[in-house]
Order: structure tokens, then C-alpha cells, then sequence
């Protein structure tokens, strides 16, 4: 349900662009529904997974890692989203296991083994051939590298948020930590929003606000409880094999509901995507003597 949810995502955005509703818009119409949600839940008393109380350097590290994994993130793909398609920035997302390989070798001199180094090799190849079927597809080119280049550092951040979050995620419980998180994209996004806009500007078609409610809870905030409840109960390597139908879903539904194109040359890239990101997420399976 996770992953089903993440994936709708993509498809909301394009349908609220169809209504000529810009970036900066979307995030903010995004975060203000889905705040009063996050906010019951940081504070739910009795919440699993907190270790201690947090101290004042906790909260300043949550507060960055707010920055840019709930707001700087999501920015960076909204943007791309005006230029590629939604199955093909999805892919490009899904990405981010092998950006966490690639980082922590680099950043943590954690050495790649044979496994994550075939799985890497499979994953880019993947999008190198989606990335050719839209650049065939496309007749302005430059978009596509534009929103291609937008997403991998959408995917390129989070990445970035992912390592440093495991290292205070324990002080807050997951479920507190990730509410207290998109808070502060909350507070980013209205920011940027009245920066550029006013109030007037929220006066919008009625299906747009529609769209924007079940953006905020259907591809927001239920995927977020859904995917902490999942990996407490089925562990992280379970939930990597699960979370592998949602560019498959998105996909699908971008061809169902924007008629969005699909070549061969997408299929067989999403194929190599999906097997290196499983090979890169999954423990290989421990073999019992005797």
C-alpha cells in the first residue's frame, strides 16, 4: 500500500499541472493538507522506536535533514515533473538505494562488493535505455535532460537525507521523526510559496483541491504510516522486494491516465532498473552449515 501510494504521486502532480497550477503551488497545497496530520502524529503519545530524549543537536539535525529530505527533495522532482514523464521520473527515483551504495562508499569508505557493483551496473544501463526511449519520443530534447538531471538530484538528496538519518532517526521513533520532518518542509514550502505568491493565488478549481487532498493523504501521509508499520513488521529487505512494483505502477498508470508513451526500449530499462535496485537492497541468503 506503501508503494502503491509513492507511486500515485507522480500522476497527481501532471494531472494538477493540466490545470495550470505551477511547482511552487503544488508543494504548498501538498504539505498545508497533509500538516495537521503530521502534527497529530508528532505528537501522539506513546509512539514505538524512541530511544531517550532527544537533545537540542538532535532537533538542529532534524531540522536540516527536514530542509532537504521533505522539502529540497520534493522541489527538485516537482520541477522535473514539468519535463519527463511520470513513469520515467519514478525510475529515475527508485535509483536512490544505489546513490546511498555510491555515497557511502565515497562519504563512509564503506567498500561496494561484487553484488552492489553488478546491481549498479544493471540499474544505470536501465536508465540509460528509458532515458533513450523519451529522448526518441520527445521532440524537444532538452526537456528531458533538463527534468532527468532535476530528478536525479531530487533522488541524489534524498540519498543524502537517508545516511544521515539513520544516525539520530532512533533519538525521535520513526514515525515522530519522519511527522517532525515534513513539519519543516511544511514551514519551507509555505515560505517559498508567499515569497512568489499571495493568498489570492489559492483560489483554485475545485478539482484541484481535490487532487490535492488525496495527494496529501493518499500518496503522503498514509504511505509514510504504512511503509514504518511495514519494515517494523517485515524488516528492510521484505519491503525492498514489495516496494519494486511501484515504478511498474506508476508506469501503468501513467499510460492509463495521461497517456503517456511506452517503448520498448522502457521496458527493457525498467527491467535492469528494478533487478539491480533489488540486488542492491536485498541481503543475499545466509547459508547454514551442516
Amino acid at each position: 500500500m506503501a508503494a502503491f501510494g509513492f507511486s500515485l504521486k507522480s500522476i497527481l502532480i501532471k494531472l494538477m499541472y493540466g490545470h495550470g497550477v505551477d511547482a511552487a503551488t503544488v508543494m504548498a497545497l501538498r504539505m498545508i493538507l497533509a500538516a495537521p496530520f503530521f502534527l497529530v502524529l508528532a505528537l501522539w503519545p506513546g509512539l514505538p522506536g524512541r530511544s531517550g530524549s532527544p537533545e537540542l543537536r538532535d532537533w538542529l539535525y532534524l531540522v536540516a535533514l527536514g530542509f532537504i529530505g521533505s522539502y529540497l527533495s520534493s522541489w527538485l522532482d516537482m520541477l522535473g515533473l514539468q519535463y519527463v514523464s511520470a513513469g520515467l521520473e519514478r525510475l529515475i527515483l527508485f535509483l536512490y538505494p544505489t546513490m546511498v551504495v555510491l555515497l557511502s562508499a565515497w562519504w563512509l569508505h564503506i567498500r561496494i562488493g561484487r553484488r552492489q557493483l553488478t546491481a549498479l551496473v544493471l540499474s544505470y544501463i536501465g536508465i540509460g535505455l528509458v532515458f533513450a526511449d523519451q529522448w526518441l519520443a520527445h521532440t524537444v530534447q532538452r526537456d528531458v535532460v533538463k527534468g532527468s538531471a532535476l530528478v536525479f538530484g531530487s533522488a541524489l538528496v534524498y540519498s543524502v537525507f537517508l545516511i544521515g538519518s539513520s544516525r539520530v532517526v532512533h533519538r525521535f521513533g520513526a514515525v515522530r521523526f519522519t511527522s517532525w520532518g515534513m513539519l519543516v518542509g511544511t514551514l519551507c514550502c509555505l515560505v517559498q510559496f508567499f515569497a512568489g505568491h499571495n493568498v489570492a493565488d489559492l483560489r483554485l478549481p475545485m478539482p484541484v483541491y481535490g487532487i490535492a487532498f488525496a495527494m496529501a493523504v493518499f500518496s503522503t501521509v498514509l504511505p509514510n504510516i504504512f511503509m514504518s508499520e511495514g519494515l517494523r513488521r517485515i524488516g528492510a529487505n521484505r519491503a525492498a522486494l514489495v516496494g519494486t512494483i511501484g515504478p511498474v505502477v506508476t508506469i501503468a498508470l501513467g499510460a492509463a491516465v495521461l497517456g503517456e508513451h511506452i517503448g520498448p526500449l522502457q521496458f527493457a530499462g525498467a527491467g535492469l532498473v528494478l533487478i539491480g535496485v533489488f540486488l542492491v537492497s536485498a541481503r543475499p541468503a545466509v547459508r547454514k552449515a551442516g
